[in-house]
C-alpha cells in the first residue's frame, strides 16, 4: 500500500494536509497518535470508504480513486478489518459469526465451510467456544472471535482498529502474540491503529505517528522511542505537557460563561 500526498478535510477541518506512508508486503505496520488526529478517518480513506479531496492512495498499484464500486469490493475482499470493540452480531453464534463472510461471498459447501471455520477458531484457541454466543464471551475472547472472523476469507491484507481497548493484561497479551503470529504464520500484510505506544512497540516492524494532520514521525518502534523532537517525546512517553494540548480549542472560560446565559 502506498499514500502520496494525501488531503482530507470534513466540516471545513483539515484532518490530513498532505500524508506520505508506505505498507510493506509482509510487515506490521502501527499507525499511532493522539486522539482525534484521524487514525480511523485514515483507515476508511485506505479502504475506499471515504474519498480524499487530494493525493493518491495505491492498494497493489491500483489507484483506490479510480476504481469501480465492484472494484472496491474486491479489494475489500483481499483485505480482513478487526473493528473497534470487536462488532459481532449479537444474535449469531461464535460459529455463525465467523462464517458470516464465507456464507455472503463464497459457495462453499456446508461441509468444507464447517473445516475452515472451525481451523481459523483453531487458530484463535476458541474452537471449543463455537456455540457461545458473544453476550457469553469475556472482552478478550470477543476480540479473539472477531480475529477469527477477519481472516476466514485468508486476506492478504489484516486491519486493526484500536484492537487493544478495554483488554485485562492477559487477554492484551494474547492478542498482541496473535496478531504477530498470524502475520508471520499467514504471510499477511497487517495495518494496527492504537495510541497504545508500549504494546505496539512489541509487535510492529515499523510505525508512523500522526499529529497535526501529518506524519511527524515514522520508522522502527525503537527510533521513535528515542526522538528527542518534543511532539515525538511527548506522545511516546506520555508526557503531560508539550506541543501537543489536552484542552480542545475553546474561548476564555468567564467569555463562554456569559454567551451560555
Amino acid at each position: 500500500m502506498r499514500v502520496r500526498g494525501l488531503h482530507y478535510s470534513f466540516a471545513q477541518r483539515a484532518i490530513f494536509t498532505g500524508i506520505d506512508l508506505d505498507i510493506d508486503r509482509g510487515s506490521v505496520t502501527a499507525v499511532m497518535g493522539p486522539s482525534g488526529t484521524g487514525k480511523t478517518t485514515l483507515l476508511r480513506l485506505l479502504t475506499g470508504q471515504l474519498q480524499a479531496d487530494r493525493g493518491v492512495i495505491e492498494v497493489e498499484g491500483e489507484d483506490v480513486a479510480k476504481l469501480s464500486r465492484a472494484g472496491i469490493y474486491r479489494m475489500r475482499r483481499r483485505m480482513g478489518m478487526l473493528f473497534q470493540n470487536g462488532a459481532l452480531l449479537t444474535d449469531l453464534d461464535v460459529y455463525e459469526n465467523v462464517a458470516f463472510p464465507l456464507r455472503e461471498h463464497t459457495r462453499l459447501p456446508e461441509r468444507l465451510l464447517r473445516h475452515v471455520v472451525l481451523a481459523k477458531l483453531q487458530a484463535v484457541g476458541l474452537r471449543g467456544a463455537y456455540r457461545l454466543m458473544p453476550a457469553e464471551l469475556s472482552g478478550g475472547m470477543a476480540r479473539r472471535v472477531a480475529m477469527a472472523r477477519a481472516i476466514v476469507m485468508d486476506p492478504q491484507l489484516l486491519i486493526y482498529d484500536e484492537p487493544f481497548v478495554g483488554l485485562d493484561p492477559i487477554s492484551l497479551g494474547v492478542v498482541l502474540r496473535l496478531i504477530r503470529r498470524l502475520n508471520d504464520t499467514l504471510g499477511l500484510t497487517s495495518i494496527v491503529v492504537s495510541h497504545d505506544v508500549h504494546d505496539l512497540s512489541t509487535v510492529a516492524d515499523s510505525c508512523y505517528l500522526l499529529s497535526g494532520g501529518g506524519v511527524i514521525a515514522s520508522g522502527p518502534p525503537g527510533t521513535l522511542a528515542t526522538d528527542t523532537r518534543e511532539d515525538v517525546r511527548q506522545f511516546m512517553h506520555g508526557l503531560p505537557d508539550g506541543p501537543v494540548p489536552f484542552h480542545y480549542p475553546a474561548p476564555e472560560y468567564v467569555e463562554q460563561l456569559r454567551q451560555l446565559r
